[in-house]
């Protein structure tokens, strides 16, 4: 015996057992305000009744709003979710989200265009980060008329923004090297986004004016052949000590600008009989929880990074809610941490 498919309740089902018009239970789920309370919850209760469900693109449509907000990022979601950092700050959005009664879409480059992402995305707001208020998708976010917070970049246009000390955390972070007697230091620098617009003020720059100034003030340059680039993954951090060695360099210390390359970084030393902090120092930026538990424990600059995502949702929340405030721009404090990946520089430097 064939099995038959029930058929599903409609609107009109529901508005001929309780003897109203289909506008009329519409407006129970809807709008109930615009109903005397007590047809509303007659109207619900047969439509619990015989399982009558509304559709959700069609209520979507009728609100014009999607219970939903994006986290819009300029790298792919398989890279991104390669970094403990984005799970941090995501996990902070989404708690602030979730007890507003939103729910989480991620926005990344869709066949390589994030501007094509933006455009397909049924979302009632962004948290957008790392982009600079020239960089296109900005404006491909604008056109969508979606209202936005930025992290990680200038404020600008009255758009709430949210970031940390990254100068002071990096500055805190190439002192504590320099007191250690470090001079030959190498800096891989977090890889930044295609298309980016050239010479913006990110985290990028912010962190490598901290580190020029700690270096300065012992009399250190740090030139451009000092600096590697990689992807925020533990795999660009093995790569960038491949680089390095491959070329000849020796440092004594390495600047991160992320845990996840620090930690790429530590191995890749080893990889090559070295050891930490014995042979060379490391020093990470973000303090992401396995900072703590690699061995050796990795020395870090401290940011709040499930904090900063809480923030951000919240300053998107206020916009969607049209709360007459300032945009504001927060920028949360950074700390450095000392842990056991640091030692004062060899005296012995056969490497």
């Amino acid at each position: 015996m064939e099995h038959q498919i029930a058929r599903r309740v409609t609107i009109a089902d529901v508005a001929e057992a309780a003897g109203v018009s289909k506008t009329a239970v519409s407006f129970a789920f809807n709008n109930p305000d615009r109903l005397a309370t007590e047809t509303a919850n007659r109207i619900i209760g047969i439509a619990d009744e015989l399982g009558y469900r509304p559709d959700p693109i069609a209520r979507m449509l009728t609100q014009r709003r999607t219970g939903t907000i994006g986290i819009v990022t300029p790298q792919a979601l398989a890279s991104i979710f390669s970094n403990p950092f984005f799970g941090m700050f995501s996990a902070g959005v989404a708690a602030v989200a979730e007890d507003a009664g939103y729910g989480l879409h991620f926005i990344s480059p869709l066949h390589g265009s994030l501007s094509r992402a933006i455009a397909r995305s049924v979302v009632d707001g962004v948290v957008a980060i790392g982009l600079a208020a020239d960089h296109p998708e900005i404006a491909e976010i604008r056109r969508a008329g979606l209202p936005m917070a930025t992290v990680d970049s200038d404020p600008f246009d009255k758009v709430p923004s949210v970031d940390v000390d990254d100068e002071g955390g990096a500055r805190a972070a190439a002192e504590h090297l320099t007191e250690l007697g470090h001079r030959d230091v190498l800096v891989i620098a977090i890889e930044r986004a295609e298309h980016a617009p050239k010479g913006a003020e990110d985290t990028v720059a912010r962190r490598l004016r901290g580190y020029r100034t700690a270096l300065a003030a012992v009399g250190l340059e740090l030139p451009d052949e000092a600096i590697l680039v990689s992807p925020a993954t533990y795999a660009g951090g093995v790569a960038a000590i491949e680089q390095a060695w491959g070329t000849g360099r020796r440092p004594t210390a390495i600047l991160a600008m992320s845990d996840a390359i620090a930690i790429g970084a530590v191995r890749g030393l080893r990889d090559r009989g070295l050891s930490i902090p014995a042979d060379v120092s490391v020093v990470g930026f973000d303090d992401i929880e396995l900072a703590e538990t690699t061995d050796p424990p990795l020395t870090t600059v401290h940011q709040p990074i499930r904090g900063k995502g809480e923030e951000a949702a919240r300053l998107l929340l206020s916009v969607l809610a049209g709360r007459e405030e300032p945009a504001g721009h927060r920028r949360l404090a950074t700390r450095l941490i000392v842990r056991a990946s640091t030692a004062s520089v060899p005296q012995q430097q056969g490497r």
